[in-house]
């Protein structure tokens, strides 16, 4: 019943950014940002703390860098996000990766680092 995985495998409809034989990235129906897309492996893992094969985190990691060549934010910077458990605020509990860009960043925001 995971939205994310249901997307990922092209059961639900979405805005395909990019993907690749273990990530799906998709834009997000919510946008913080003017880019704000979403990176999420095809495989169902919880969260970040849940084991991933290297194979797997490094196919996030290449989507999440061609998302960003792709969206034209590579140059001027991006962020990205993963929430891990409710406490960290993650309300789909499928893994996923926020990229954001194109646009500056508030200097006050907590996660800025």
């Amino acid at each position: 019943d995971c939205i994310f995985c249901k997307i990922a495998a092209g059961e639900v409809p979405s805005t395909k950014v990019y993907e690749n034989e273990m990530a799906y990235a998709f834009e997000d129906l919510n946008p913080m940002m003017p880019v704000h897309t979403l990176v999420v492996p095809k495989k169902h893992y919880r969260n970040v703390a849940d084991e991933l094969p290297a194979d797997e985190l490094a196919a996030l990691f290449e989507a999440v860098r061609a998302v960003a060549a792709l969206k034209g934010v590579d140059e001027s910077g991006f962020r990205i996000i993963s929430n891990a458990g409710a406490n960290a605020q993650q309300t789909v509990d499928h893994l996923h990766i926020h990229v954001l860009g194109g646009a500056p960043m508030n200097a006050g925001d907590p996660s800025r680092s």
